[in-house]
């Protein structure tokens, strides 16, 4: 069989015919992803492709357990041809969500749906402890009868350095600095691990299952034991030289006399606009330490007043806010905070408070929501991403 030729940027890329094969496979496997299950048949007008080159590719994904095939409803008289969909049933993947107080693991279809609610634990004080209490977690899940376990996403809090997949500082969780938790995980649990800065999975998870499905152009910013920003351009992550942009937490905003960050620095917007932030005032009040977790249930519960402590965090939240919409110019900021819990309101006057900072033509221009998306979802939506991309290489 003579190799397929094609014309690139004007000059002719020869293609080896297995290589077109894997090429289909992505396509057959994007259409599903973007459409929802189709027939046989609705693949091949949908996507322009044959139905033999379709009955093809299906099969590969089929062995791979990528797809799965389900009847179809008995909307019309004689059998209905069946649908191919995203292995949901027969297959599973995974997504972990690192975090300072606890770690949530769960397990999704290639659909992405997830499979009831996350499993939480507490996150230990070293790294072996954390790889240990990981793998427990996700081994409890792979052991679901009938499963495929095909990979697993993790979503890690501070510097990632997406080139290495290894966290390269993380003022919050300090333990995972220079480690490698996907490769850690990969050798733990012998299934494909891959490693997400939690901010470019929050704003996967939005494009995915969220807000956003359809825009190219928004920020997440992530609000919890730090400030982290997640940005998406023209359809990409913006990454930067080796995968450390979006770090506004550390934006200096109190410039003397501000409070000691976990980077050094003293002062940085994650000092004054995070549920850490909130902690320290309820600590100070409470004359004890208390943990991000811990202040959204001491202020939903009124078990201690930090009504103006919370106003001071939404006024500097606004600042930050402001300051990507003056920088990007993005369609929607998502916010995604447990601190909208305590205060239903707290947004609107968020929103606000930006409109008195931000330029007037970037503001107008911008809507600032509350993200819908979760981390887990973003670690999951990483590792689909991974899988399915995989399945062939780009063409130059």
């Amino acid at each position: 069989m003579s190799p397929t030729a094609m014309k690139t940027n004007g000059a002719v890329t020869t293609i080896r015919p297995a290589v077109v094969g894997k090429l289909n496979e992505r396509q057959v496997l994007r259409l599903l992803q973007t459409r929802g299950p189709l027939s046989r048949a609705e693949v091949a007008r949908e996507s322009g492709l044959s139905a033999p080159t379709v009955s093809k590719a299906v099969a590969s994904l089929l062995r791979a357990g990528l797809l799965e095939e389900a009847d179809a409803p008995e909307l019309a008289r004689g059998r209905p041809a069946p649908k191919l969909r995203l292995a949901t049933s027969s297959t599973q993947v995974f997504g972990i969500a690192i975090d300072v107080a606890h770690c949530e693991v769960v397990s999704a279809g290639l659909d992405g749906v997830l499979h009831g609610e996350p499993v939480k634990v507490a996150t230990p004080g070293n790294y072996t402890e954390l790889i240990g209490v990981l793998s427990d977690a996700v081994r409890g899940l792979m052991a679901r009868p009938g499963m495929t376990n095909l990979g697993c996403g993790i979503s890690l809090p501070g510097l990632v350095d997406s080139r290495h997949a290894r966290g390269v500082l993380s003022p919050n969780i300090p333990m995972t600095n220079g480690r490698s938790p996907a490769a850690d995980l990969a050798a733990s649990l012998g299934i494909e691990c891959m490693l997400l800065q939690e901010s470019h999975a929050l704003c996967l998870a939005e494009r995915g299952y969220g807000l956003a499905r359809g825009l190219d152009d928004f920020a997440v910013l992530d609000v919890g034991a730090g400030v982290g920003l997640g940005l998406m351009v023209n359809g990409r992550i913006l990454k930067g030289h080796s995968g450390l942009a979006g770090e506004i937490g550390h934006v200096t905003v109190v410039a003397s006399g501000g409070r000691r960050c976990g980077c050094g620095n003293f002062g940085c917007l994650e000092t004054v606009a995070s549920d850490s932030a909130l902690a320290y005032h309820a600590g100070r009040k409470l004359n004890r330490s208390v943990n991000p977790d811990e202040v959204i249930e001491l202020a939903r519960s009124g078990a201690v007043d930090l009504t103006a402590e919370l106003e001071e965090v939404a006024g500097y939240l606004a600042i930050g806010v402001a300051g990507v919409v003056n920088l990007f110019n993005p369609q929607v900021v998502f916010v995604h905070t447990p601190l909208f819990d305590v205060d239903p309101g707290l947004l609107g006057r968020v929103v606000e408070g930006v409109g008195r900072r931000a330029l007037p033509p970037s503001f107008a221009g911008c809507r600032i929501l509350r993200a819908e998306g979760s981390k887990c979802q973003g670690a999951i939506a990483g590792i689909i991403q991974r899988l399915t991309d995989a399945v062939a290489p780009d063409v130059v």
